[in-house]
Protein backbone atom coordinates (compact mmCIF):
# COMPACT_ATOMS: atom_id res chain seq x y z
CA UNK A 1 0.00 0.00 0.00
CA UNK A 2 1.41 3.38 -0.81
CA UNK A 3 1.74 5.68 2.21
CA UNK A 4 -0.45 8.92 2.69
CA UNK A 5 1.91 10.41 4.72
CA UNK A 6 5.58 11.71 2.81
CA UNK A 7 8.96 10.25 4.37
CA UNK A 8 10.01 13.55 3.67
CA UNK A 9 7.19 15.25 5.39
CA UNK A 10 6.84 13.18 8.44
CA UNK A 11 8.27 13.32 12.17
CA UNK A 12 8.86 10.81 15.20
CA UNK A 13 6.91 10.23 17.68
CA UNK A 14 7.80 8.62 20.36
CA UNK A 15 6.99 6.17 23.38
CA UNK A 16 9.69 5.50 26.34
CA UNK A 17 8.33 2.46 28.53
CA UNK A 18 9.72 -0.68 30.26
CA UNK A 19 12.95 0.58 29.66
CA UNK A 20 12.42 0.53 25.99
CA UNK A 21 11.57 3.10 23.48
CA UNK A 22 9.08 2.49 20.77
CA UNK A 23 9.05 5.07 17.51
CA UNK A 24 6.46 5.33 14.47
CA UNK A 25 7.01 7.91 11.73
CA UNK A 26 4.15 10.09 11.58
CA UNK A 27 2.12 13.16 9.50
CA UNK A 28 3.18 16.28 12.38
CA UNK A 29 -0.90 17.93 11.73
CA UNK A 30 -2.70 14.30 11.55
CA UNK A 31 -0.76 13.01 14.78
CA UNK A 32 -1.82 16.47 16.71
CA UNK A 33 -5.09 15.62 15.72
CA UNK A 34 -5.44 11.89 16.60
CA UNK A 35 -3.73 12.66 19.92
CA UNK A 36 -6.24 14.85 20.83
CA UNK A 37 -9.73 13.26 19.31
CA UNK A 38 -8.35 10.00 18.21
CA UNK A 39 -9.02 10.50 14.42
CA UNK A 40 -8.33 10.38 11.58
CA UNK A 41 -7.62 6.55 11.22
CA UNK A 42 -4.25 5.40 12.42
CA UNK A 43 -3.59 4.34 9.20
CA UNK A 44 -4.10 7.77 7.27
CA UNK A 45 -1.31 9.66 10.14
CA UNK A 46 1.57 6.89 9.32
CA UNK A 47 4.59 7.18 7.08
CA UNK A 48 4.67 3.33 7.31
CA UNK A 49 3.33 0.83 9.01
CA UNK A 50 6.21 0.02 10.65
CA UNK A 51 7.22 -0.11 14.67
CA UNK A 52 10.73 1.20 15.49
CA UNK A 53 13.23 1.07 18.33
CA UNK A 54 15.04 3.64 16.93
CA UNK A 55 13.55 5.12 13.22
CA UNK A 56 15.99 7.65 12.08
CA UNK A 57 18.37 4.10 11.76
CA UNK A 58 15.84 2.64 10.66
CA UNK A 59 16.06 -0.49 13.53
CA UNK A 60 12.92 -2.11 14.24
CA UNK A 61 11.71 -2.48 17.25
CA UNK A 62 11.35 -6.01 18.94
CA UNK A 63 7.99 -8.09 18.43
CA UNK A 64 8.74 -10.18 21.77
CA UNK A 65 8.86 -6.59 23.35
CA UNK A 66 5.58 -5.32 21.91
CA UNK A 67 3.87 -8.11 23.16
CA UNK A 68 5.51 -8.71 26.25
CA UNK A 69 4.50 -3.95 26.71
CA UNK A 70 1.51 -3.71 24.15
CA UNK A 71 -0.06 -7.39 24.13
CA UNK A 72 -0.33 -7.48 20.78
CA UNK A 73 2.38 -7.35 17.90
CA UNK A 74 -0.13 -5.22 15.47
CA UNK A 75 1.54 -2.03 13.73
CA UNK A 76 -1.30 -0.44 14.09
CA UNK A 77 -2.63 -1.29 17.25
CA UNK A 78 1.00 -0.66 18.85
CA UNK A 79 0.76 2.61 16.95
CA UNK A 80 -2.03 3.92 18.69
CA UNK A 81 -0.48 3.27 21.80
CA UNK A 82 2.65 5.12 21.23
CA UNK A 83 0.78 8.60 19.66
CA UNK A 84 -1.50 8.19 22.76
CA UNK A 85 0.56 8.31 25.65
CA UNK A 86 4.24 9.40 23.94
CA UNK A 87 5.59 12.40 22.52
CA UNK A 88 5.65 13.77 18.98
CA UNK A 89 9.05 14.99 17.98
CA UNK A 90 8.65 18.04 15.78
CA UNK A 91 11.16 19.85 13.76
CA UNK A 92 11.87 23.18 14.99
CA UNK A 93 10.10 24.53 12.02
CA UNK A 94 7.28 22.23 12.23
CA UNK A 95 6.95 23.62 16.41
CA UNK A 96 7.20 26.83 14.86
CA UNK A 97 4.04 26.71 12.39
CA UNK A 98 2.51 24.84 14.53
CA UNK A 99 2.62 27.68 17.26
CA UNK A 100 1.63 30.41 14.94
CA UNK A 101 -1.45 28.47 13.86
CA UNK A 102 -2.41 27.32 17.18
CA UNK A 103 -2.43 31.19 18.60
CA UNK A 104 -4.27 32.70 15.23
CA UNK A 105 -6.99 30.50 16.21
CA UNK A 106 -6.39 31.67 19.73
CA UNK A 107 -6.97 34.87 18.77
CA UNK A 108 -10.03 34.44 16.64
CA UNK A 109 -11.90 32.42 19.28
CA UNK A 110 -10.88 35.33 21.62
CA UNK A 111 -12.29 38.04 19.32
CA UNK A 112 -15.21 35.70 18.20
CA UNK A 113 -16.16 35.45 21.86
CA UNK A 114 -15.48 38.99 23.96
CA UNK A 115 -15.33 42.19 23.55
CA UNK A 116 -13.88 45.95 24.69
CA UNK A 117 -16.53 47.10 27.64
CA UNK A 118 -14.84 50.43 26.54
CA UNK A 119 -16.31 50.54 23.11
CA UNK A 120 -18.64 47.68 23.34
CA UNK A 121 -16.97 46.12 19.85
CA UNK A 122 -14.85 43.65 19.86
CA UNK A 123 -11.14 43.03 19.35
CA UNK A 124 -9.76 42.40 15.79
CA UNK A 125 -7.80 39.25 16.23
CA UNK A 126 -4.82 40.55 15.04
CA UNK A 127 -4.66 43.03 17.69
CA UNK A 128 -5.03 39.55 20.37
CA UNK A 129 -2.30 38.16 18.54
CA UNK A 130 0.00 40.95 19.44
CA UNK A 131 -1.01 40.97 22.40
CA UNK A 132 -0.51 37.73 23.08
CA UNK A 133 2.89 38.30 21.63
CA UNK A 134 3.90 40.85 23.51
CA UNK A 135 3.04 38.89 26.82
CA UNK A 136 5.07 36.02 25.35
CA UNK A 137 2.22 33.77 26.16
CA UNK A 138 3.17 30.12 25.73
CA UNK A 139 1.16 28.07 23.63
CA UNK A 140 0.79 24.23 24.60
CA UNK A 141 0.64 21.90 21.44
CA UNK A 142 -0.77 19.37 23.50
CA UNK A 143 -4.01 21.07 24.27
CA UNK A 144 -6.61 22.16 22.03
CA UNK A 145 -6.87 25.65 21.59
CA UNK A 146 -10.17 26.09 23.07
CA UNK A 147 -8.70 24.89 26.42
CA UNK A 148 -6.16 27.46 26.66
CA UNK A 149 -8.63 30.28 26.38
CA UNK A 150 -8.58 31.76 29.75
CA UNK A 151 -5.19 31.17 30.43
CA UNK A 152 -4.81 33.59 27.54
CA UNK A 153 -7.52 36.26 28.63
CA UNK A 154 -5.85 36.35 32.14
CA UNK A 155 -2.47 36.60 30.88
CA UNK A 156 -3.39 39.26 28.37
CA UNK A 157 -5.97 41.35 30.58
CA UNK A 158 -3.47 44.18 31.56
CA UNK A 159 -2.92 45.34 27.88
CA UNK A 160 -6.48 44.83 26.16
CA UNK A 161 -9.87 45.30 28.14
CA UNK A 162 -12.11 41.91 27.53
CA UNK A 163 -15.23 41.09 28.75
CA UNK A 164 -16.95 37.59 27.14
CA UNK A 165 -20.56 38.37 26.31
CA UNK A 166 -23.42 36.44 24.73
CA UNK A 167 -26.20 38.51 22.72
CA UNK A 168 -29.94 37.32 22.74
CA UNK A 169 -31.00 38.53 19.57
CA UNK A 170 -34.66 38.35 17.92
CA UNK A 171 -34.59 38.00 14.25
CA UNK A 172 -37.28 37.93 11.69
CA UNK A 173 -36.31 36.20 8.34
CA UNK A 174 -38.86 36.74 4.83
CA UNK A 175 -40.07 33.30 4.14
CA UNK A 176 -38.38 33.79 0.81
CA UNK A 177 -35.09 33.94 1.83
CA UNK A 178 -35.41 31.46 4.99
CA UNK A 179 -33.73 28.23 3.25
CA UNK A 180 -30.49 30.44 2.25
CA UNK A 181 -30.30 32.08 5.70
CA UNK A 182 -30.41 28.47 7.11
CA UNK A 183 -26.39 28.01 7.41
CA UNK A 184 -25.69 31.67 8.41
CA UNK A 185 -28.29 31.19 11.39
CA UNK A 186 -25.96 27.60 11.98
CA UNK A 187 -23.01 29.21 11.77
CA UNK A 188 -23.15 32.25 14.11
CA UNK A 189 -25.00 31.57 16.82
CA UNK A 190 -27.52 28.87 18.87
CA UNK A 191 -31.18 28.92 17.98
CA UNK A 192 -33.26 29.00 21.65
CA UNK A 193 -36.65 29.32 20.11
CA UNK A 194 -38.04 29.03 16.39
CA UNK A 195 -41.76 29.16 15.26
CA UNK A 196 -42.92 30.16 11.63
CA UNK A 197 -45.94 32.57 11.02
CA UNK A 198 -48.77 32.18 8.28
CA UNK A 199 -47.12 34.41 6.23
CA UNK A 200 -44.26 31.89 5.58
CA UNK A 201 -41.30 34.21 7.89
CA UNK A 202 -39.11 32.51 10.19
CA UNK A 203 -39.10 33.83 13.57
CA UNK A 204 -36.25 32.64 15.91
CA UNK A 205 -34.26 33.85 19.79
CA UNK A 206 -30.95 33.13 19.12
CA UNK A 207 -27.78 33.41 21.52
CA UNK A 208 -24.56 34.77 19.68
CA UNK A 209 -21.43 35.70 20.65
CA UNK A 210 -20.73 39.32 21.23
CA UNK A 211 -18.07 39.50 19.04
CA UNK A 212 -19.55 38.61 15.61
CA UNK A 213 -23.07 40.31 16.51
CA UNK A 214 -22.20 43.13 13.87
CA UNK A 215 -20.91 40.69 11.30
CA UNK A 216 -23.70 38.72 11.76
CA UNK A 217 -26.00 41.67 11.36
CA UNK A 218 -24.34 42.56 8.19
CA UNK A 219 -24.31 38.69 6.48
CA UNK A 220 -28.06 38.80 7.14
CA UNK A 221 -28.57 41.95 5.32
CA UNK A 222 -26.99 40.85 2.70
CA UNK A 223 -28.53 37.70 1.68
CA UNK A 224 -32.10 39.10 2.59
CA UNK A 225 -31.35 42.41 1.29
CA UNK A 226 -32.01 44.44 4.06
CA UNK A 227 -35.19 42.65 4.41
CA UNK A 228 -34.66 41.11 7.86
CA UNK A 229 -35.46 42.25 11.38
CA UNK A 230 -33.05 41.97 14.01
CA UNK A 231 -33.44 43.17 17.52
CA UNK A 232 -30.73 42.66 20.34
CA UNK A 233 -33.05 41.95 23.61
CA UNK A 234 -30.12 42.12 26.38
CA UNK A 235 -26.76 41.18 26.84
CA UNK A 236 -25.94 38.31 29.22
CA UNK A 237 -21.95 38.23 30.84
CA UNK A 238 -20.12 35.40 30.02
Amino acid sequence: MIPLVSLEKAVIARLDTHGERFEVLVDPDLAVEFKRKGEPDISQVLAVETIFKDARKGARASEERMREIFGTTESLKVAEKILKKGEIQFTTEQRRKLMEAKKKKLASIISRNSINPQTDAPHPPHRIEQALKEVRFHVDLSKPAEDQVQKAVKAIRGLLPIRFEVRRVAVKIPGQYAGKAYSVIKSFGDVKKEEWQKDGSWLLLMEIPAGVVEEFFRDLNALTKGEAETKILRKDLG
